[in-house]
């Protein structure tokens, strides 16, 4: 069984609100068995929700409304599915009685637009709402020849999740055949997307039963696999399978089977080799210390360090000669080396890592461009560095430097 999420609200389309509701209602279908195929925002303008709806009927076994069942003139969802499905709307007089109790108990007087919250579709159940005023609506039965399942449910969070916990969940457990989504996540480091597909493809394309979904992002490229299958096993086996020969194929920039941050991993081979690290930041201006820190327990190998962003505190704090800074400038080999070390003997550490470069926008160079990042990371046997360029904006260059010195720290301590 597929399933379409429609989330209903002119709100939803523009810049200043998004919808979290799909995400929780594709985690709870999955759980089902349930593959999520469509998700679709619609505004509140009749025409277009009619045209929504009966999109969505065409194409998806299960569809589920989220929003528009308020007592607003633009509460339209209703009449929508209900013009779609060729079906009359009509008033439960006991939705309406019990509408006027909540009301009265609240020492409030329910104005009359509250009525239409009463307006039910002909043959559907009335899903009780125990957190507000909007009942949602369950219909099954055929639709052009085919079995749907249509539900219609309250936009607010905290409604639509109880309602669909209480009234949902068992109803499609037992409308639905028993099956299971298994999933995995492996995660690649420093890699282009366009290289690791190269890779993984002629792989991925035998498993015709797991689907591959590509995510790259700053650094970091992730690769989700997800089998659905009768029983659980048989799929996670498959799932498995596949990722056994995905991370056989790419090797150890694979940081990550299942799911980890680099930072978490990271912080897991420090604790492994019983070493400590401690950082000099420069262009990362404390970025890089804050993904570290961000994982609980990181007190344990995460010693500290300095943001040393002026040629004098580069020099005060990290003890980089200043005839260096002078001859080379700040952006150099031989300054992220001299952080590195200098961070390391401060802080007494196994491990340290320096970073100075050019952020952006301005400041760049044609010797020294906007996106030129030195790493260094040194240790009681040497120093190495990593001269990279990278590309994007400010923010994202930032992140790009550090993603590239956890890396750095992980393969070091593999």
């Amino acid at each position: 069984m597929n399933a379409e999420i429609v989330a209903v609200g002119s709100e939803l389309l523009t810049p200043f609100r998004q919808d979290t509701n799909s995400l929780y209602l594709t985690e709870k279908l999955n759980e089902l068995g349930v593959d999520v195929s469509f998700k679709t925002i619609a505004g509140d303008a009749r025409p277009h929700l009619t045209l929504v709806a009966q999109t969505a009927l065409s194409r998806a076994d299960l569809v589920i409304f989220m929003g528009g069942l308020g007592p607003t003139e633009d509460d339209l969802t209703r009449e929508a599915v209900a013009e779609a499905l060729g079906l009359e709307l009509w008033r439960d007089p006991q939705i309406l009685e019990s509408l006027g109790k909540r009301f009265a108990a609240r020492n409030m007087k329910m104005t009359p637009n509250n009525a239409k919250q009463a307006d039910i579709l002909t043959g559907a159940t009335v899903l009780a709402n125990s957190s507000g005023t909007a009942p949602g609506q369950w219909i099954s039965g055929k639709y052009e020849g085919r079995e749907k399942i249509i539900v219609l449910l309250p936009g607010p969070p905290h409604e639509l999740k109880r309602l669909f916990e209480e009234q949902c969940m068992e109803r499609l457990r037992s409308k639905l055949p028993p099956a299971f989504i298994a999933t995995r996540v492996l995660k690649v480091a420093m890699m282009p997307e366009s290289q690791c597909d190269a890779r993984v493809a002629p792989i991925y394309r035998r498993f015709t039963d797991v689907t591959t979904t590509i995510l790259a992002g700053a650094g970091e490229i992730q690769l989700h696999l997800k089998a659905r299958a009768p029983e659980l096993q048989t799929a996670q086996g498959r799932v498995d399978r596949l990722a056994g020969e995905l991370e056989d194929e790419l090797g150890d920039a694979v940081f990550s089977s299942q799911g980890e941050s680099l930072e978490q991993i990271v912080g897991y081979f420090l604790q492994m080799r019983n070493a400590t690290l401690a950082v000099a930041e420069s262009c990362t201006g404390g970025l890089l210390g804050e993904r570290i820190t961000s994982v609980s327990g990181s007190s344990r190998y995460f010693l500290g360090g300095a943001i040393v962003y002026s040629n004098q505190l580069k020099a005060d704090f990290a003890n980089v000669p200043e005839e260096l800074l002078k001859k080379y400038g700040a952006v150099s080999r031989l300054v992220a080396v001299a952080l590195a070390e200098g961070i390391r003997e401060r802080c007494h550490a196994t491990l340290a890592l320096g970073i100075t470069g050019v952020a952006g926008p301005s400041g760049g160079t044609p010797e020294k461009p906007v996106g030129l990042v030195f790493h260094a990371l040194a240790r009681e046997a040497g120093t190495e560095v990593v001269e990279r360029n990278f590309p994007g904006d400010r923010k994202r260059i930032r992140w790009f430097a550090t993603q590239q010195a956890l890396d750095m720290v992980r393969r070091r301590l593999m």
